[in-house]
């Protein structure tokens, strides 16, 4: 009977003592919920995420990806493309306008050695003066996989032909051409758009948004394919 005295009701300390510890719990639940929030939003600021549209209209978010990520096929795409543009040409579109454009997605170091090999892939025409009705056309069976060789390079093996007819041969001779095509991750977009620009120059512009370059090509069977140009095309 003394428990319940009032007095004794208004002395004990454990009921204020549980509302106390309670109420501190939800301060802190409310403090972890409010950091986690400011947590949130610094993460969106550091690493905002892109507005992409999609074919059929719909637009999505992506997270951003690193700098020097590409996606497999992105790199097949450039690869393929982009030899297929610049081993294709005729007296319409002479090989020295179509080197002056897509040699903009070449590394600066390998252009010189990459154009000698493609002014040999047909040596019964002259690379500067291309003979009336001449045409040469890169037909491409196969492209690898690409290899990651190290931060932002990759190595793709393409097998193709190149396809080249005279004004006096219509059957034309087919040129093997199987690579091993050395490309890496660039920050800046190296081609430009001028006005009133090509069809080719818009395919080359395109295809430099990729962020790509290709900076060695090798023979198929070198084992030794590196990023040095002066071991290139053997």
């Amino acid at each position: 009977m003394q428990l319940l005295k009032p007095e004794n009701r208004k002395n004990n300390p454990l009921p204020l003592l549980a509302v106390g510890t309670f109420g501190l719990h939800v301060l802190t639940l409310l403090l972890l919920l409010f950091h986690g929030s400011m947590l949130q939003q610094l993460g969106r600021q550091l690493t905002p995420q892109s507005l992409v549209q999609l074919v059929d209209g719909r637009t999505i978010t992506v997270d951003p990806q690193p700098n020097l990520e590409r996606q497999p096929e992105a790199i097949r795409r450039f690869v393929g493309e982009t030899m297929s543009l610049m081993l294709t040409w005729s007296d319409q579109q002479p090989p020295t306008q179509v080197w002056e454009i897509t040699s903009q997605l070449v590394a600066d170091n390998f252009k010189e050695k990459l154009k000698s090999e493609v002014t040999n892939l047909n040596p019964d025409s002259q690379f500067e003066n291309v003979n009336r009705g001449a045409e040469n056309v890169l037909v491409i069976q196969k492209i690898s996989q690409p290899t990651e060789i190290g931060n932002g390079k990759w190595k793709v093996e393409m097998f193709a032909n190149q396809l080249v007819f005279s004004g006096y041969d219509k059957l034309g001779k087919s040129v093997s051409f199987n690579k091993q095509i050395l490309v890496r991750a660039i920050d800046e977009p190296t081609t430009s758009l001028p006005n009133a620009a090509l069809p080719l120059q818009f395919a080359a512009y395109r295809l430099g948004e990729a962020r790509l370059e290709i900076y060695n090509v090798c023979d198929i069977k070198d084992k030794n394919c590196s990023g040095n140009p002066n071991q290139a095309l053997p």
